[in-house]
């Protein structure tokens, strides 16, 4: 039983290994943060002149925030001892 554990946890690292991403723009999730970003970006533009400035910038803002979160959580995947 021991032997067939050992086997699946070699088996997990290897395969952990192999499909890491080399960079946060190989992440599926940045792709699809990033896309619903401009999508936002583009909408917020249609938006009435009075909700232009206010709605619209939070908006923008927010989505902003939500690629650049991804892509510091990725820089911070390795931590220091």
């Amino acid at each position: 039983m021991k032997f067939f554990f050992l086997q699946f946890f070699i088996l997990f690292l290897f395969l952990s290994k192999r499909n890491m991403a080399k960079s946060y723009a190989d992440l599926e999730i940045y792709k699809e943060a990033l896309n619903l970003y401009f999508d936002i970006h583009k909408m917020t533009l249609n938006l009435p002149k009075f909700e232009l400035y206010e709605l619209g910038s939070q908006l923008r803002r927010s989505a902003d925030s939500v690629v650049t979160n991804i892509v510091e959580g990725y820089g911070r995947r390795r931590y220091k001892a």
